[in-house]
């Protein structure tokens, strides 16, 4: 077992793979967890090592989104547009983790497994892996994937990944059992590099960190209102701050749907407080994605500036982040799976 597992992302958004790979590494001071080993006649229990995630880079080609990574993890090259990266050039890594775009495979079907990949973001995840072979992947993307082409697009990637030589673990992972008060579910895959250990990451129990929707929320500014109530008053919402713990505010039991974003980076989702209706607010997006409140407030530009990201970009940059949490959960068993 190495102690360190050196990952390369791709499609990397503002950053929710680097974020729960993070927060998995500090999970190990607070879980170390326990494994067995047989000594004589009895087994004892004995600390279980994890190893840690270490970022050689990352691949995003938005100019908005770049300013984020820049600005939250600025000594990690980012690699750009991944059509353009030579495998070669890379540095060695473990892992290889991303959310690739799910668009329309126009010669999917035709059952030759990874040339009918050519044409798709996903081959640029195949390419990659035919020449690095790292270990481990861990991909992400819509539900929708399982059904898309009446599952000939999923058998295709199934097949070009077996002939890539990995072995895969996958699974529909709903967000609201991670911790965030958000109906979000997401096909997940995991793959192990064959002849090398096979990690048990997958199934998930979905009973774990399921929320209870009382979470809070600060004051929302009139401007997120179609409409306000029959007094002019702002009113609240609750939306949990995941880092401040709870705090005096309205409470409301549903889960808010699935955080979309529209042609245009627009914002599709709404909710009602009892008394208007309104835009979620772009903190709000944020911690329904697991992120701290202001992750993607600021950037900074090529130049080294620091400059503010608008409400659009920040409602697109969430809306098509993966969840931190379900990250975290990934990452720490990964970490502690022995199979690096």
């Amino acid at each position: 077992m190495k102690n360190e597992i050196k990952y390369f992302s791709m499609f990397s958004g503002v950053g929710g793979f680097e974020c729960g790979l993070e927060r998995a590494n500090d999970n190990q001071s607070k879980t170390p967890g326990y494994d067995t080993q047989e000594f004589g006649t009895c087994n004892t229990p004995v600390p279980l090592q994890r190893a840690t995630f270490s970022c050689i880079g990352f691949s995003e080609f938005d100019k908005f989104s770049s300013r984020v990574l820049r600005r939250r993890f600025p000594d990690i090259k980012n690699y750009g547009d991944c059509t353009k990266i030579k495998p070669r050039e890379l540095p060695d890594f473990d892992l290889l983790c991303g959310g690739f775009p799910c668009q329309a495979f126009s010669i999917a079907g035709k059952r030759k497994g990874f040339d009918d990949t050519r044409g798709t973001l996903f081959f640029e995840v195949a390419r990659i892996l035919e020449i690095k072979k790292p270990e481990i992947i861990l991909l992400e993307n819509v539900k929708g994937l399982l059904n898309h082409d009446k599952g000939e697009t999923f058998r295709v990637i199934l097949q070009t990944l077996d002939e890539l030589g990995y072995e895969v673990q996958w699974m529909v992972l709903n967000s609201k059992f991670f911790g965030v008060p958000q109906n979000r579910e997401r096909i997940f895959i995991v793959g192990s590099l064959r002849g090398k250990r096979r990690p048990e990451i997958l199934p998930f129990r979905e009973n774990g960190k399921k929320t209870n929707g009382e979470i809070v929320s600060t004051a929302i500014d009139k401007n997120y209102y179609k409409g306000i109530d029959n007094h002019g008053q702002r009113t609240h919402i609750a939306i949990h701050n995941i880092y401040g713990g709870f705090r005096e505010g309205a409470r409301f039991s549903e889960i808010i749907p699935t955080i979309r974003t529209a042609k245009g980076g627009g914002h599709l989702s709404s909710v009602s407080d009892g008394y208007s209706i309104r835009r979620l607010t772009p903190v709000e997006c944020c911690r329904l994605q697991g992120f701290s409140d202001d992750w993607n407030e600021l950037g900074t530009n090529e130049k080294g500036k620091v400059v503010k990201m608008s409400d659009t970009q920040r409602y697109k940059q969430m809306g098509n982040a993966v969840t931190v949490n379900v990250i975290e959960e990934i990452g720490t068993r990964l970490s502690a799976s022995h199979a690096i």
